[in-house]
């Protein structure tokens, strides 16, 4: 895939189990298709099953969401299931902490969203959207599953990473019957530089917007996070080449609009009454190139500008500093990883939804 455009339009994706390449530790560079609506199969992911979420078609063509699965019961039954929701140019493949939170008690879910992941489809723009709203047809329809699947169960906690944690924060804002809490990692809710950087950045992006929403921005695009997280550089994780791309997607100027139009609601506060747990790294590095540095502080956000912004999202919030995290909190060492997952499991047992 060229890094400096969208995937090539098609008519037709291209079927894949996404199974791990043995010769070389990658995973096949293709996509999903649709499974058959609400119809649980077989993920890559072992101990997984996924399901297709149908949703409106948009000016590309056929869209949908994918639900997953760790089908793994929790010993004991009652706690709130989880829905996990990734980040920008990302998806569902962090199973460690899908096994945590069963371990803990929660029946786990991770949904990736339209243009992501599985749900990626050869013809669209990868990730692209114009509303952060448009994401509630995705998180509706997979709480309505998650929700069949544990009727007597309390409101489910929405655990959400980097993008997915400005979604989140909106959707419960919007929904707030629908959500019990919030467990944020990396919660990308300001850009750096603050709001002068953003409104000086809307002002050049308004007239292109108006004009072309899907035109890609001509940004340096980076590969360092990458090489913190795959186990093809420095990181330990097997990612999908399509899926995760080693210098991230292309950022479309409407995609960006409809980020930084959230950026605004969380400067203004949400005022949420939900319980809110955010995790963030104890530092942020910034270099040209990788350096072990990249390995223990965020590399993509400004934690102290996330600590302000996240005490904006409502009237109980808990921002936790996590030594040694990268971006994804739960994507850094396994030491740390845990340390973090203690630090929710602690947070939980005060504010965790009950009824």
């Amino acid at each position: 895939m060229p890094e400096s455009a969208p995937l090539s339009p098609s008519t037709e994706a291209t079927e894949s189990t996404i199974s791990p390449d043995h010769s070389t530790g990658q995973l096949t560079e293709e996509f999903l298709e649709d499974s058959p609506a609400r119809t649980w199969v077989a993920d890559y992911l072992p101990g997984c099953s996924r399901q297709s979420l149908p949703l409106e078609a948009d000016d590309e063509g056929p869209l949908s969401a994918t639900l997953v699965r760790l089908d793994q019961q929790p010993a004991s039954q009652g706690a709130a299931p989880v829905l996990q929701i990734h980040g920008w140019s990302d998806y569902f493949y962090n199973l460690p902490i899908a096994q945590k939170w069963v371990g803990a008690g929660h029946r786990f879910y991770a949904l990736d969203l339209r243009k992501y992941g599985r749900s990626l489809r050869a013809w669209q723009s990868p990730g692209h959207t114009e509303d952060l709203a448009d994401y509630d047809a995705e998180i509706n329809a997979a709480l309505e599953v998650i929700r069949a699947e544990n009727p007597d169960a309390p409101s489910p906690v929405l655990h959400a990473h980097s993008t997915g944690g400005l979604i989140a924060a909106l959707y419960a804002q919007r929904h707030p019957e629908s959500v019990g809490a919030l467990v944020l990692n990396s919660p990308w809710l300001e850009v750096p530089g603050d709001v002068a950087a953003r409104t000086a950045a809307e002002g050049l992006l308004s007239p292109v917007n108006a004009l072309n929403p899907t035109a890609t921005l001509k940004l340096p695009r980076v590969d360092t996070y990458w090489e913190s997280l795959s186990n093809q550089a420095y990181g330990e994780w097997q990612l999908h080449p399509l899926w995760r791309p080693r210098q991230s997607f292309p950022m479309t100027v409407g995609w960006l609009k409809a980020v930084f139009a959230g950026h605004r609601q969380v400067h203004k506060g949400l005022e949420l009454e939900l319980p809110v747990l955010v995790l963030i790294s104890s530092g942020t590095v910034y270099r040209r190139h990788w350096t072990p540095e990249y390995q223990e502080n965020d590399g993509v956000l400004d934690v102290e500008l996330l600590a302000r912004r996240s005490v904006k999202l409502g009237r109980c919030v808990t921002v936790v500093r996590v030594p040694r995290a990268m971006h994804d909190v739960f994507a850094s060492e396994e030491s740390v990883r845990l340390s973090a997952f203690a630090e929710v499991t602690r947070w939980m047992k005060a504010y965790a939804p009950v009824t």
